[in-house]
């Protein structure tokens, strides 16, 4: 993910990389050299993205998963002095998904919900960080939380991430789905997250803020 973000600012408008650093890099910046830092690495590194933001002033955002609890609490911590954003899915789409899988379970009232998963099988966790945000959304829908059994991962060659949102009534099936072919995406919308987080207020934020401006021409 790292190199596609690197790779894509070239080609996105308004965005520039100014340092990649890798584990064991060191970080050559100062204070105001830059607008935001964007972490894909691990709950390690996520640690250490949230105390060079800091250190620098600047927004952070960070779209690994499987953060411990203990890493997320630190990383809330540092909302005090900068924007924070933890992001398990960065893409567009999945902002939309997320948006239809809400609205469809609260026209569906009675239907069971399903949410299936698949990624490539190095992939660590599992539920996915973005299956836990469109259970979090159909709860949303339902006003009650979506039972974590109802969630079913699978791991299997090296499919980049696919979601579905499956609600089964008596003689219909309604699915939401969302299919992602590359990474590029996930970089592409990190991207733009970043340059939207940079711009605002101190203390954490969310994906659907974000959306929420995009929908209305802001982001």
């Amino acid at each position: 993910m790292g190199q596609r973000i690197v790779a894509c600012a070239g080609q996105e408008p308004g965005h520039h990389v100014v340092l990649a650093l890798d584990r064991d890099d060191e970080c050559t910046l100062r204070g105001g050299e830059i607008d935001a830092i964007v972490d894909f690495s691990s709950d390690e590194g996520a640690l250490r993205a949230s105390a060079l933001a800091a250190q620098l002033g600047a927004a952070l955002l960070v779209g690994t998963t499987g953060l411990s609890a203990a890493t997320r609490d630190t990383v809330a911590r540092s909302a005090a002095g900068i924007p924070v954003m933890i992001a398990p899915n960065t893409s567009l789409g999945v902002a939309v998904t997320r948006r239809l899988a809400e609205e469809a379970a609260r026209l569906l009232p009675g239907f069971d919900v399903d949410i299936v998963e698949t990624h490539h099988t190095r992939k660590l966790d599992a539920p996915s960080g973005t299956a836990k945000s469109l259970a979090e959304a159909v709860g949303r829908g339902l006003r009650k939380p979506l039972d974590s059994s109802r969630i079913h991962a699978i791991r299997a060659g090296d499919v980049v991430g696919d979601h579905e949102v499956v609600f089964s009534g008596a003689g219909e099936r309604v699915t939401v789905a969302h299919r992602a072919t590359s990474r590029d995406l996930f970089a592409l919308g990190a991207l733009r997250m970043a340059r939207w987080l940079a711009g605002q207020a101190p203390g954490m934020h969310t994906a659907d803020e974000w959306f929420a401006d995009f929908a209305h021409g802001g982001a």
